[in-house]
């Protein structure tokens, strides 16, 4: 959908929401193998990647996990879990477990970027914990055996060639469950959904905690909400940030194939910036007027559909599907424009040379790409490779070219050798009133009519407030100072507004 109207049941204004404070009813505990033994956690400075920087204090440890939980005597493997304790103790009311995106991202990582800024913002309200997914960081990895060629983001996902065509990406995909199959064994089929909310369950259990509170960003707004479902009275407060469809038949199909309206609806902002008169002086201005800067890319990636140009990086061409997987990037934050502008202007500049971003010219690592793939096949049984693909990609190229038919393209999830080990979870409206939903209007990667369909299915536990902007990742990553106030009044003091909240840019 490109036309998706307001909800009603955003009603009122940020400054003016009546708050109410939130209950939590006991609710039948489910979803624990309980006989699984509490570990001991031996706590540690944390060793983080080079070039990384987290606040003083943070530190690691490594928590055996069953690779089976419903198997809780047998192997174990090792999950990286970290934490930062509160700065202020006195203030101290609980534990907030910080949930990383993707499938693929860290949570280690997450809580050296973000560890800083949540204890100013939450004065010392919480211990701050989160750890690495199985598949991801310190944690337990598997390797698919992917061809380095096919581990290019380009090429993990799925962009038709010039002119829609599908059948490389067939064989792509093919080839990649093969190789998973042949090589990722029991450890990559684990890398489920249902298994990192059963290790984050394990890691309270571990810290001695009756509860945690969750803040989940995109994919870990998923995983948060599983967690609150599924174990309700493990569950204190719980965010959902930026948050997809729950639909358990199109989990993660859907959250991909919604991709498509998001980024033309999110577009508009690009657009706007880069014909801005405020650009002339920074040499970053694309067009005259905002309605003539998607021709201009259009017709630009095109143009490098037939004829790539060598970039600034040795070996690696600027393509067309390049420059569209450059600015599905960009979309997520205002910060990235420039960068995107700049790569726009050298593209259609035959005497400059493209610097392409760093997401375009590296090779991702077998485990990581080995993951990013999994998870989403491992949660979800898809469509077939009869099933209409190619059918489904010239329609969505015709309605949404900037996305030119990648959201809704064949997977390596098509041709995937084991069906779900357990079914998605059901979202549902029945457990506590306990969750707030944080959602911009224009997001590209987790689409407005996306999170609607969440606070449909949540019902009365949920309120939702919506951020009159566009991005990815709303609390403290886009600076609307409304939509943080009204989260961080709810962590620290239970109160979310009476109704939905609307809050101006």
């Amino acid at each position: 959908m490109t036309n998706w109207t307001r909800s009603t049941l955003i009603s009122t204004l940020c400054a003016t929401a009546v708050a109410a404070t939130v209950t939590t009813p006991t609710v039948a505990l489910a979803d624990v193998a309980w006989s699984t033994p509490v570990p001991r956690l031996d706590w540690r400075p944390c060793a983080l990647p080079a070039g990384t920087t987290g606040p003083a204090g943070q530190e690691c440890a490594t928590l055996p996990v069953p690779l089976d939980h419903l198997r809780p005597d047998g192997r174990t493997v090792p999950v990286a879990v970290t934490r930062l304790r509160s700065a202020r103790p006195e203030n101290r009311r609980g534990t907030l477990v910080v949930i990383p995106g993707g499938p693929g991202s860290s949570g280690v990582q997450r809580l050296a970027q973000k560890g800083s800024a949540l204890q100013e913002e939450l004065e010392g309200a919480y211990d701050l914990i989160s750890l690495d997914p199985r598949g991801v960081g310190s944690s337990v990895k598997a390797r698919c055996g992917i061809a380095a060629a096919d581990r290019r983001l380009v090429t993990l996902r799925s962009w038709p060639t010039p002119g829609g065509g599908t059948a490389e990406n067939t064989e792509r995909s093919r080839r990649t469950a093969d190789s998973c199959a042949a090589n990722g064994g029991a450890v990559l089929r684990s890398f489920t959904t249902r298994n990192e909310v059963r290790d984050i369950d394990l890691f309270r259990r571990a810290l001695g905690e009756r509860r945690l509170s969750v803040w989940g960003t995109s994919y870990g707004a998923y995983v948060a909400a599983v967690y609150n479902q599924t174990h309700p009275s493990s569950v204190d407060r719980t965010i959902l940030d930026s948050t997809g469809d729950p639909d358990p038949s199109r989990v993660a199909r859907g959250w991909l194939e919604n991709m498509s309206g998001g980024a033309a609806d999110r577009f508009a902002d690009f657009a706007a910036w880069a014909a801005d008169p405020a650009r002339e002086a920074e040499g970053l201005r694309l067009t005259a007027r905002a309605e003539d800067v998607e021709p201009l890319f259009l017709a630009l990636a095109e143009e490098l559909d037939g004829t790539p140009r060598d970039s600034g990086t040795p070996g690696v061409q600027l393509t067309g599907n390049g420059l569209r997987q450059a600015l599905q990037n960009a979309l997520y934050s205002d910060r990235a424009f420039p960068g995107m502008a700049r790569l726009v202007l050298e593209a259609g500049d035959p005497r400059a040379v493209p610097s392409l971003p760093p997401d375009l010219t590296q090779v991702i690592p077998d485990e990581d790409a080995s993951l990013m793939v999994s998870t989403i096949c491992n949660d979800v049984h898809w469509p077939g490779p009869g099933s209409g693909y190619a059918r489904r990609v010239a329609a969505d190229r015709a309605r949404y070219p900037l996305t030119a038919g990648m959201p809704v393209n064949v997977t390596p999830c098509a041709f995937w050798k084991d069906a779900p080990a357990e079914e998605p979870a059901r979202i549902t409206d029945e457990g506590p009133s306990n969750v707030l939903m944080v959602q911009s209007l224009r997001d590209p990667a987790t689409p407005y009519a996306g999170a609607l369909k969440m606070r449909a299915a949540l019902g009365d536990r949920a309120r939702m407030v919506t951020v009159a902007q566009g991005g990815h990742g709303m609390y403290l990553g886009n600076g609307n100072t409304c939509g943080d106030r009204v989260v961080t009044r709810f962590l620290t003091t239970g109160q979310r507004p009476a109704q939905d909240t609307h809050c101006a840019n």
